[in-house]
């Protein structure tokens, strides 16, 4: 008799196929009745109590689970099957003999007659101990990455190649005044001007197009207006999901901008006038004579000296001398041009270089100085004023000079000469 004779067989049969299904669908299968006893296991259930399934038919969980751990599944079956409810939850569960502590996410459904009444309950549950302990562990390592990032000195994000964040500190978010939520998924060109967009996006533009680390200082202005200054390191990197990202860890050197700037400009600068130094001047005056040179241009250079200026030392002191050497010094400069260099070669001694002029312009020049100087006071102290005077040589660049420097002792010579004819005048070579 063939199985379509016999519905019985039939019967058996598909039972049979639905065992092997439920025993190889990779998830702990089981029913209960109202008392909690097991009505049916498949395989892995069987394989997790140790017992084959006649007999655990007909038992609950009390022989199998440690009592300790049991009760709030004893409640989520409860609910099942006295209120009906479906659960979804997630059980913990301790074998009895066993220290070893599993997580189920298990979804409970109660079972029902013909009439509607509930009759037991149906579960399917997996195990989900590995993947919590994952859980737990990329928290944990969050936790700390966030910890570490959110405290360390300096400003690090991630962004994407059309330069969107996709994660900021929380550091790189204040610089905006915003949380790193409000940050994530932004671009540059949303949160800053657009010339401090330009000048990030130099780098960004090398990870990207060129590969491998990029590094170089980025300047822009804060919330308060005021310019900071970062060296910035950005190297790409892989992220899932991400076809290209670059990482950014960039550090405010503001600080030791302005230090730098100040060191520079004190390699520069006069100290007390404010205009070059001796260094700066003649190096600016080899500069100069070159493209003369190159360019067949005049150069000329007046070379100037205070009357008279020990006598103001030793009648007023350093201090009012100081404020004379000051007070001429910024008389010079409103007479610069944009291309002129003023420098101070000497205690009382300036210099002027003064490119693409000949020597009649400059003589001209050095006397319109001269002459505004003369109506020029400078408060020496307890009613005392002084009224400098400049003597002023005059020199232009010659064919055959071997360097600035002899330009240089030509209108040293003529000033000396300005001197010798009785001083606030100028002379040339």
């Amino acid at each position: 008799m063939s199985d379509q004779d016999d519905p019985m067989l039939a019967m058996s049969r598909e039972l049979r196929h639905l065992r092997a299904v439920l025993d190889n669908v990779g998830a702990y299968v089981f029913t209960k009745d109202r008392e909690g006893r097991y009505t049916y296991a498949n395989g892995q259930v069987c394989a997790l109590l140790g017992v084959p399934l006649a007999q655990l038919l007909g038992r609950d969980d009390g022989a199998f689970f440690d009592p300790a751990y049991s009760d709030p599944r004893h409640q989520h079956d409860r609910r099942v099957i006295e209120q009906g409810e479906t659960l979804r939850v997630e059980e913990e569960v301790v074998l009895r003999g066993s220290a070893e502590r599993r997580v189920y996410w298990t979804i409970k459904a109660p079972l029902r007659d013909d009439q509607g009444h509930i009759i037991g309950m149906c579960a399917i549950a997996d195990d989900i101990t590995e993947r919590k302990a994952l859980e737990k562990d990329l928290r944990r390592q969050r936790l700390l990455l966030d910890t570490v990032l959110n405290h360390v000195d300096a400003y690090v994000y991630i962004k994407s190649p059309d330069r969107r964040y996709l994660y900021v500190n929380q550091q790189t978010a204040a610089l905006y005044g915003a949380t790193p939520a409000d940050v994530v998924g932004r671009r540059d060109v949303d949160l800053m001007p657009e010339n401090a967009v330009e000048n990030f996006g130099e780098l960004d533009r090398k990870v990207f197009e060129q590969g491998g680390k990029q590094s170089g200082e980025e300047s822009m202005v804060d919330l308060q207006g005021r310019v900071r200054h970062y060296w910035t390191v950005k190297v790409p990197i892989a992220l899932p999901g991400e076809p290209q990202a670059l990482i950014g860890f960039s550090t405010d050197i503001t600080e030791l901008h302005l230090l730098k700037e100040e060191l520079k400009n004190q390699a520069l600068t006069d100290s007390l006038t404010g205009v070059s130094n001796h260094r700066h001047f003649f190096q600016a005056a080899g500069r100069e004579m070159t493209l003369a040179r190159r360019h067949r241009h005049p150069l000329s250079v007046l070379l100037i000296d205070l009357d008279h200026f020990k006598q103001i030392n030793d009648r007023y002191g350093h201090q009012a001398g100081d404020k004379v050497l000051k007070a001429v010094a910024e008389h010079f400069q409103s007479w610069m041009r944009a291309s002129d260099v003023l420098g101070r070669i000497g205690g009382e001694e300036f210099a002027v270089l003064l490119p693409s002029t000949a020597q009649d312009a400059a003589c001209l020049m050095a006397e319109r100085m001269c002459r505004a100087l003369r109506v020029l006071r400078v408060d020496a102290g307890e009613g005392d004023v002084v009224a400098p005077t400049i003597s002023v040589g005059v020199a232009s660049l010659a064919d055959d000079d071997p360097s600035i420097d002899a330009v240089l002792r030509r209108a040293d010579r003529a000033m000396y000469q300005a001197k010798a004819d009785g001083r606030d005048c100028v002379r040339t070579a």
